[in-house]
């Protein structure tokens, strides 16, 4: 993901980026500082080229306790650094999981690992409630763009169509 970001994400001159990564990473045994590293990485890349960063927290998982806790020690450093940067942070870990055991719940659970289509929906429901409706501002029908295009481009622009540099402070 790294080695994609120059040309994947900054190349492309998006407006935000919404960064979920290090899931496979903690599967492949990697240490959760080493992953936060990266993370950051590319939120400072991100930023200095104008791209406001939004970071997100890794989703539980189900059926792998032991892969919980790296889990839970990687989102408390990417929420940390969110913090230290000034950029917004989406709990999704804490929007997909049990509260009481941390396990992903069964109804976003696709295989144990993977999400299915119900928790996909959860994860877009809570990147819009949490900050995207903030970024959108409020509508009228003449501020919607007719051709609205791709996902992406509607996140990367204002609802007029035009250009914005990130300007908000750590969410929830």
């Amino acid at each position: 993901m790294l080695d994609r970001f120059p040309g994947d994400v900054i190349g492309e001159k998006p407006a935000f980026v919404i960064i979920l990564g290090g899931a496979n990473d903690i599967g492949w045994g990697l240490d959760p500082s080493t992953i936060a590293c990266n993370l950051t990485s590319m939120y400072d890349a991100a930023r200095k080229e104008g791209i406001g960063p939004v970071a997100c927290s890794v989703p539980s998982i189900l059926g792998c306790d032991e892969l919980i806790p790296p889990r839970l020690s990687l989102n408390q450093m990417i929420d940390v650094e969110a913090k230290k940067r000034k950029i917004p942070f989406l709990d999704l870990f804490r929007a997909t999981a049990d509260q009481t055991n941390n396990r992903l719940l069964e109804i976003y659970c696709a295989d144990g690992l993977h999400l299915n289509p119900q928790g996909y929906k959860q994860i877009a429901k809570h990147i819009f409630d949490n900050w995207l409706k903030f970024v959108l501002g409020p509508h009228t029908p003449d501020t919607i763009p007719a051709n609205r295009g791709s996902d992406a481009e509607i996140i990367g622009t204002t609802p007029r169509g035009n250009r914005e540099k990130n300007s908000y402070s750590h969410g929830t």
